[in-house]
């Protein structure tokens, strides 16, 4: 189906205890550190579907597996391949030529990315196997597909290239029961080569999203809207039609930079971590409009990184005053981010609490900022500088002595 590489930011660390293959068990395994830590991942979907390009990775399914099939996909081939052409032919034209490992890694670097670790996706299901499509027509009573391919995939991608996260998808077809899922997990988690640091997501069989597994990531594009008690992850792509290269992308479909960098930021305000998708050519070329993005979000966290690494949840999350406040801490500091310029040269904070020692930064700039009280138990009105013009238009205080 897919082939897909995750990127992520890591710490290291973590765990001793044994877990047996049930989901009370494994759910109570608390996720290694360097997740929580690292705020921001980078996504990569790549793969044969690269190459047609054509409205997004879901291209093969939507010509030949739903039914009726995308009269969209259907012209493209018609208009442009021969007939009898088959998808498996795409890929004597994958050829990645233009693929530069090192020039990949410094351009995640440069999105703050800082030391890189990887996971690996893997989408549970395919679309068109045999033996899983009849595993299907059995309702899932026999296990054909997942004893002689899936779970074998699994164990070997596990001890050959050790992923620090494990991306799991394509499961709501069947229970997890079919796909062995417990099983898998308490082999990770307690004998693979990576169970001490190896991260999961939530997508292990229907009914699994939001419930169980390492941390959740319930569905594409998910933003719970407050903070929730689970660790979670919104992912999401630069190209918001499609997680795969499209060679007819249009700039107004791309997420600009302001409204990645607010996303970033509400996300970690709200708790989760932020894994960001960039879909490369089939000649291994990351498109330029991507790496525009990369690198801006990069120059953003050079700046204001302080209040998203290693940072944890206030308790307030985020105000709106004249313009929106998310709010982060970390130790004794608190962190308001201001994702819009705000109207006037005053900012008035209506949540923290002051005292004599409070004192308020702007982050890039080396002095304390004027700040009067808002209110006798709680605010502060805080005098601006002329704000700096930043890549991504969102500014951070930092706010020490407030309670």
């Amino acid at each position: 189906m897919k082939t897909v590489f995750v990127l992520l930011v890591a710490v290291v660390s973590h765990s001793a205890a044994r877990y047996s293959a049930d989901w009370t068990s494994l759910d109570g395994r608390p996720l290694p550190p360097w997740y929580d830590e690292a705020k921001l991942g980078i996504f990569i979907h790549w793969g044969v579907f690269s190459v047609p390009a054509f409205q997004s990775e879901w291209f093969w399914w939507h010509w030949q597996g739903q039914q009726p099939p995308d009269p969209k996909c259907v012209s493209f081939m018609t208009d442009n391949y021969p007939p009898g052409f088959s998808y498996p032919e795409f890929a004597r034209h994958f050829h990645a030529e233009f693929f530069s490992p090192g020039e990949w890694a410094d351009m995640f670097k440069a999105s703050g990315a800082k030391s890189l670790h990887y996971g690996l996706y893997n989408s549970l299901y395919e679309w068109f196997h045999p033996l899983y499509l009849n595993d299907k027509k059995n309702g899932f009573r026999t296990q054909d597909f997942v004893k002689q391919k899936l779970l074998p995939e699994l164990y070997n991608m596990v001890v050959r290239y050790r992923p620090e996260l494990i991306w799991s998808d394509g499961d709501w077809e069947a229970p997890d029961s079919y796909w062995n899922s417990t099983e898998f997990l308490a082999w990770l988690y307690n004998d693979s080569p990576v169970k001490d640091t190896v991260v999961t997501n939530d997508r292990w069989g229907a009914g699994c999203a939001c419930k169980h597994g390492g941390y959740y990531n319930c569905q594409d594009k998910y933003s719970p809207g407050q903070l929730p008690e689970h660790k979670w992850e919104k992912c999401t792509s630069v190209d918001t039609l499609s997680w795969g290269y499209r060679r007819n992308m249009r700039i107004m479909e791309l997420m600009d930079l302001p409204t990645i960098i607010e996303d970033l930021v509400s996300t970690v305000a709200l708790g989760g971590n932020y894994l960001l998708n960039v879909g490369p050519t089939a000649d291994g070329m990351i498109p330029a409009v991507f790496e525009e993005r990369l690198r801006g979000v990069g120059a953003w966290l050079q700046v204001n990184g302080e209040a998203i690494y290693a940072s944890k949840p206030w308790r307030v999350q985020m105000e709106n005053t004249t313009v929106p406040v998310w709010y982060t801490s970390k130790g004794s500091s608190i962190y308001a981010i201001v994702t819009a310029a705000p109207p006037t040269t005053t900012l008035n904070l209506l949540t923290p609490k002051t005292s004599a020692a409070t004192e308020v930064i702007l982050l890039g700039s080396p002095s304390s900022l004027p700040w009067a009280p808002l209110y006798p138990n709680a605010g502060l009105a805080v005098l601006l500088p002329e704000l700096p013009c930043v890549p991504g238009g969102a500014w951070t205080l930092r706010l020490d002595g407030v309670s």
